[in-house]
């Protein structure tokens, strides 16, 4: 199958990693060639996620400058260099991720590795791939820890972000009840009126009696924390004895703060999360049979909100927009809309 491929591209290119959007410039560049089980991905859209955040500002993974970012997409395999897996992907619209070294999703091309590619259901549009990975798999995955661990109940921070509230729907298709904190009263109504009984403002004056009652009557003995700092601390004492909190974010930008007497004499436990290492835990059978599944629940229960579509032109733009108010919804980066 010959496939139309540019000699150039239009890229999105990072050279200092400290925050300053002056330093991400809009360059024409050279379409990369995949090497043996890698292909070239024709990109259609990339969201901004948390993590683009917070690796802009140097506080994620690290990779040599400059370099283009951009965790997460979807497109059209348009080339592969050899090997079983990538030659069977050419022509295929897939959801992929970025290489961990390398140049990522902002851009009109991208060259990974075809293990990092999820061939995309015929009912799945381009838009609604290109969230398919970092937060739906990271919901099914945190939910997957659940069952597994057969906890009665689960308290969750940050549950008014797009991640929390799938976890909120996942733990009700799952019958797992939930303890939902958010920051403002407007997050508590949203979140109820999605059907979330359990609500907490962590604003308000009563939150950690509150907490510590409805963690002590639900038996909570799991807990997802986004946000780190000290409310790691406050949701993990709440917790009855032997809980367990799986820190996945650091949104408070602040190192995670404990009462060591949890530890000692409660038999308390914290754990971090990353998909990638979640991922290569499993077989490569493993992933595709979770990622298939994901895919059916992508419309709803893993279902991504877009307030934004921009080209790269406008990429200063809309990371300012996403800055400001996260849990509005994605912006998607569409470098092959024109």
């Amino acid at each position: 199958m010959s496939l139309s491929i540019s000699s150039t591209m239009r890229a999105l290119e990072i050279r200092a990693l400290d925050g300053n959007l002056e330093n991400l410039a809009l360059v024409e560049k050279p379409v990369p060639r995949p090497d043996k089980g890698e292909v070239l991905v024709r990109i259609a859209a990339s969201p901004i996620n948390p993590s683009d955040l917070m690796f802009l500002r140097g506080m994620y993974v690290k990779k040599k400058l400059p370099v283009v970012p951009g965790f997460e997409a979807s497109g059209t395999v348009v080339a592969s260099g050899g090997g079983l897996m990538a030659r069977a992907l050419i022509g295929k619209r897939v959801a992929c991720a970025a290489p961990y070294n390398g140049d990522g999703t902002w851009a009109e091309y991208m060259v990974t590795s075809a293990k990092f590619c999820i061939p995309l259901r015929k009912n799945i549009s381009l838009e609604q791939g290109a969230s398919l990975i970092v937060n739906p798999l990271t919901a099914w995955a945190l939910l997957d820890i659940a069952k597994a661990g057969r906890h009665r109940a689960v308290a969750q921070t940050a549950a008014a972000s797009a991640l929390g509230k799938m976890i909120i729907r996942l733990g009700q298709r799952f019958d797992i009840p939930l303890i939902n904190i958010v920051r403002r009263q407007e997050q508590v109504e949203l979140l109820q009126s999605l059907g979330a009984k359990y609500v907490l403002n962590s604003s308000a004056a009563n939150f950690d009696d509150d907490l510590k009652k409805l963690c002590q009557d639900l038996h909570v003995s799991l807990a997802f924390d986004a946000v780190a700092g000290e409310m790691a601390g406050r949701v993990l004492s709440a917790m009855p004895k032997q809980g367990r909190i799986i820190i996945y974010g650091g949104l408070s930008e602040q190192p995670c703060r404990f009462d060591p007497r949890g530890f000692i004499f409660e038999d308390k436990h914290v754990d971090g999360f990353w998909l990638s290492t979640w991922l290569q835990s499993k077989n490569t059978l493993g992933r595709m049979r979770m990622a298939m599944q994901a895919q059916k629940f992508l419309a709803g229960d893993l279902k991504t909100e877009v307030r934004a579509r921009l080209p790269l032109e406008e990429a200063i733009s809309g990371l300012q927009q996403y800055a400001s108010g996260m849990t509005e919804g994605k912006i998607l980066f569409m470098p092959n809309r024109n």
